[in-house]
């Protein structure tokens, strides 16, 4: 049997200014953005080509401070065409860190040990690793 992981809550104080920063600055995918009533609306959004979305909102999620999430982590096959998105769409992102080495040769240096680290408005926290291709 599978089990996937396939969504995440990110605690937002701002439900429509973490929307616009997932959505226009990320490029998230947004999925559904429901509102039942003035005190609950949830806003589902998805990275494109994964398979786990993130939820904000309020009202029917765990109440968590905003910004407390740290260490959540994206994948892509390009690091630097990736940070230079992020750049170009107005992302404060670091510059590329290498952490440590690879055990074995692959395609390209930063392939697992290449990072860049970015927060949202919060400052819940992300990094984003390469893997542009697995064993």
């Amino acid at each position: 049997m599978n089990w996937t992981l396939e969504v995440v809550v990110v605690p937002v104080a701002d439900l429509d200014r973490a929307k616009e920063f997932y959505a226009d600055r990320l490029g998230f995918v947004v999925d559904h953005d429901t509102a039942i009533n003035d005190d609950t609306r949830l806003v589902q959004l998805t990275p494109p080509g994964s398979g786990c979305s993130i939820v904000i909102g309020k009202g029917l999620v765990p109440d968590m401070p905003p910004g407390s999430i740290k260490g959540l982590q994206l994948v892509v096959p390009d690091l630097q065409k990736a940070r230079a998105e992020l750049v170009e769409r107005g992302v404060e992102v670091s510059e590329i860190q290498v952490m440590g080495k690879n055990p074995r040769p692959v395609p390209d240096p930063l392939d697992n040990v290449g990072f860049i680290y970015f927060s949202d408005p919060d400052g819940n926290a992300w990094a984003v690793q390469q893997i542009s291709s697995r064993a």
